[in-house]
């Protein structure tokens, strides 16, 4: 069993009072893997202070040598690939077929985010003057803080800490309560690696004392959130109210819309991997399944008799396709969600119920049909193995669908009709675009974010990784001499 620890100054400890933290495997609550107690406002305090401290002379350090150590730890993290796949499926649950597809991510982005480091890292702009230099640098921000879910705790603090450490920034990294055990391990890769002490932080506490600390203290200069809409919008308020950066990833309502010129295998193939995937429990996965009226049944049955052979249990276990629910509070939810369909009048098709011969937190992929737009379930995050089908009659009314609601994360359409797919690109609402594949994925080099209530502020990942993390310095070097006479200023 492990100790549910900190990391801050480069020393690990326990605290030795407070709430009590105890983490077990969610698809068997007799595997305790780890205890312990939660951080307070003492711990977070004292990483605060250290991250300052460090601040300067990591700044100092030259960009190219703060990439070494990032690609060290990226490194590191695939030579343990095995170990930390089946740990990190004893912690949150998802199969070890996901575990490794996010640990080989969180690898691909720490070794993008470390070439970075020996790219140009500003511009040099023409001048309208003679004997004038214009150019741009980035500087770091100075201490920021991460606040991560449970849902990736390996891949989402790699894509935050990465590029925080690569731009100059030293950081307070407070991961999700439900899985530290998995954060800490990336934090001894990022500490073997030979991050100095005092650069990277982690405080294990509760979301409301910690986070409600970071957003007040003068020295935190940003803030990155992964989470729900309610929590990122409540962070990026406050942070204006300081005038400090903030990047929130939020939640998703994620559609696919399915017309009937469409390869209807490779639809059903894609809807049922996005929806029940890590049984729904991620920002991208697909929610809502928008498909023209004249293929709706035959979508239907496809897709039912793809769930129906679905093999629903331990992560661990050879052949299984879906994993449990990360928590019992998160299956009440998911529970209740059902039952509200089922009231407001959706069709259940297929699934909806407990699985209870299983000895952890697991339910029954859940199939939902002819629900309407104004449904909750239609409207509202449930990050569960929950697909809702909306039935429309044409193209326009299917784009309709897709763009009513509150959520802009991602998006997918299946056609073969070229002049609806880029119309769908452009008028779709969402900030990433899937053509003829699944709602979820993205690529180490690409940006990754959404518009409306799914994200604000700068675009997580790929070109536009180290956005966030820096300030943009634009100088001008006059070499002539002497006075100037400006036309305008």
């Amino acid at each position: 069993m492990l100790e549910v620890r900190n990391y801050i100054g480069g020393e690990w400890s326990v605290p030795n009072s407070g709430q009590t933290i105890e983490v077990r495997n969610p698809a068997d609550q007799d595997e305790i893997l780890g205890n312990g107690y939660l951080a307070g406002v003492a711990e977070v305090e004292v990483a605060i202070a250290a991250a300052e401290a460090a601040r300067v002379s990591w700044a100092a350090m030259p960009v190219p040598k703060r990439g070494e150590i990032i690609e060290c730890a990226a490194d590191i993290l695939k030579s343990r690939q095995d170990d930390l796949a089946s740990f990190l499926t004893r912690e949150e649950g998802k199969t070890v077929a996901d575990a490794r597809g996010e640990l080989y991510r969180a690898y691909n982005v720490m070794n993008y985010v470390a070439a970075e480091c020996r790219r140009p890292a500003g511009n040099l702009i023409p001048s309208e003057l003679e004997r004038n230099l214009t150019y741009t640098v980035r500087q770091p921000l100075g201490v920021v803080a991460l606040i991560t879910p449970w849902n990736f705790p390996v891949a989402i603090p790699a894509w935050k800490i990465a590029p925080a450490l690569a731009a100059g920034n030293t950081v307070v990294f407070k991961p999700s309560s439900t899985t530290p055990l998995s954060a800490a391990k990336l934090v001894e890769i990022f500490e073997e690696a030979g991050t100095p002490p005092g650069v990277l932080n982690l405080v294990v506490g509760s979301s409301a004392e910690l986070g409600d600390y970071l957003l007040g203290d003068r020295r935190i200069r940003g803030i990155s959130f992964t989470g729900s809409t309610e929590n990122g919008t409540r962070i990026y308020t406050a942070c204006a109210k300081r005038t400090v950066k903030a990047q929130c990833e939020m939640g998703g309502k994620n559609p696919v819309l399915v017309l009937k010129d469409a390869d209807l295998d490779l639809a059903a193939d894609g809807i049922v991997s996005g929806a029940f995937g890590s049984t729904g429990q991620r920002c991208t996965a697909t929610s809502r399944a928008v498909i023209e009226e004249t293929i709706a049944d035959k979508m239907v049955a496809k897709i039912v008799s793809r769930i129906s052979e679905w093999k629903v249990g331990n992560g661990l276990d050879p052949g299984i396709q879906m994993g449990p629910i990360v928590s019992e509070a998160q299956l009440r939810s998911v529970e209740r969600y059902i039952d509200i369909g089922c009231n407001e009048g959706a069709t259940l098709v297929f699934g909806g119920k407990r699985i209870k011969d299983l000895p952890g937190f697991f339910i029954e992929p859940t199939l939902f049909d002819h629900v309407e737009c104004r449904y909750r379930i239609a409207q509202e995050e449930i990050f569960g193995p929950v697909l809702s089908v909306i039935r429309v009659r044409n193209y326009d009314e299917g784009l309709a669908a897709v763009n009513d609601s509150q959520y802009g994360l991602a998006g997918s359409i299946y056609s073969s009709d070229n002049v609806r797919v880029f119309d769908f690109c452009e008028r779709a609402e969402v900030g990433m675009v899937h053509i003829n594949s699944p709602t979820v994925g993205g690529e180490a080099q690409v940006p990754f974010g959404g518009i409306k209530n799914s994200g604000i502020g700068d675009r997580e990942q790929g070109t536009t990784a180290l956005d966030f993390y820096s300030d943009l310095k634009i100088v001008y070097v006059d070499y002539t001499g002497r006075a100037r006479k400006s036309k305008f200023y």
